[in-house]
């Protein structure tokens, strides 16, 4: 009885459309387009009428059943469903059907706009169950597809087709609501950190890149100008160095070819040993000192025998280099040694 009284209330809301105004059998009749007429003929199922002119007898036939075959709209009362995650929600929608087989229509289920109504309410629980709250937001398309798979399989001996479900709305209880939006925006301030770190990064990177080029730069630029010094001013510094180096050696070597001027040079390299050797004990404390410190003339005659010895190897070796040259007249090296020995004492 509670299940009678529930499908009056809805029927009483909804208007019936699938069997409205049953037309009365005059002998004539004319079908409109996209409708069907099911006749019976007394009291059994006899043809449907198609649209156009029909000739039926009056009395015998009666027309039991009038179906549209346009798409019909109807709205899914609002109901409750609970998602996966335990969280009530208030969902309406709106389904789309049409009428294919006008006998299975009429015949195969006495109210057809009821019986899909009501399967689609229980469809989209049972779906819903399946999911979260946040996937049924996500996955609206999904859902609708799966209540029209779930539709068209059980109204198939109907003589229906449901070619759409669309979800109107969807309520939310303000507490859920609420952590929603708290989760959004806790969202949104995640995505700027992160934003914000990122552009910290690119930044730093970038400026690293910067101060790397500017070394790079500095360097290279460096490297240039001490090429071009070396190139220039170095170069040409120690070209003039070695200019004045090459004639100071020829005029040393003048000097050492006039008369005398041997003993002039070894007369210089006994000084200069001399100064050498009162230099030892200025830089290190430690030294290596001969024998004879105190001989000063023994000291002086061992570096003009040096010098001596060099001064003969150069000697010989230039006689040999040049044959044909005339030779300087010069003291044996005995009276040299001599002559030598005489003027540093």
């Amino acid at each position: 009885r509670s299940q009678q009284m529930k499908r009056s209330a809805w029927l009483a809301q909804a208007p019936h459309r699938l069997n409205s105004g049953l037309p009365v059998n005059i002998g004539v009749l004319f079908v409109p387009q996209q409708e069907a007429w099911v006749v019976e003929r007394m009291g059994k199922f006899h043809r449907i009428l198609e649209p156009g002119l029909n000739f039926l007898i009056p009395l015998l036939d009666r027309i039991r059943y009038v179906q549209s075959l346009k798409e019909i709209v109807i709205n899914v009362p609002e109901q409750s469903a609970v998602t996966l995650d335990n969280v009530t929600l208030q969902i309406d929608g709106v389904l789309y059907l049409r009428v294919m087989d006008p006998y299975k229509a009429s015949y195969g289920v006495e109210d057809p706009e009821y019986a899909v109504t009501q399967l689609a309410q229980t469809t989209m629980r049972s779906e819903l169950g399946k999911l979260s709250l946040d996937r049924v937001f996500r996955e609206r398309e999904s859902l609708n597809a799966s209540i029209v798979d779930a539709i068209n399989q059980a109204s198939d001996c109907w003589g229906i087709r449901c070619l759409r479900y669309e979800i109107k709305d969807i309520h939310v209880p303000p507490r859920v609501k609420e952590s929603m939006q708290m989760q959004v925006e806790a969202e949104r301030r995640k995505r700027a950190t992160v934003l914000e770190s990122e552009g910290t990064r690119e930044s730093a990177i970038n400026v690293a890149e910067g101060q790397k080029q500017a070394q790079i730069l500095a360097s290279e630029a460096e490297k240039a100008e001490q090429i071009n010094k070396a190139a220039g001013r170095e170069a040409n510094a120690m070209l003039v160095k070695a200019r004045a180096k090459a004639e100071a050696i020829q005029l040393l070597a003048a000097a050492l070819a006039q008369q005398h001027g041997s003993a002039a040079a070894s007369l210089s390299v006994a000084e200069q040993y001399v100064n050498a050797f009162s230099k030892l004990a200025k830089d290190s404390n430690t030294l290596l000192l001969p024998a004879n410190t105190g001989d000063v003339t023994n000291m002086v005659a061992q570096a003009l025998g040096i010098y001596s010895t060099l001064t003969k190897a150069q000697a010989v070796k230039t006689q040999e280099e040049m044959p044909t040259a005339r030779e300087d007249p010069q003291p044996p090296p005995t009276e040299a040694l001599k002559a030598e020995e005489s003027s540093s004492s």
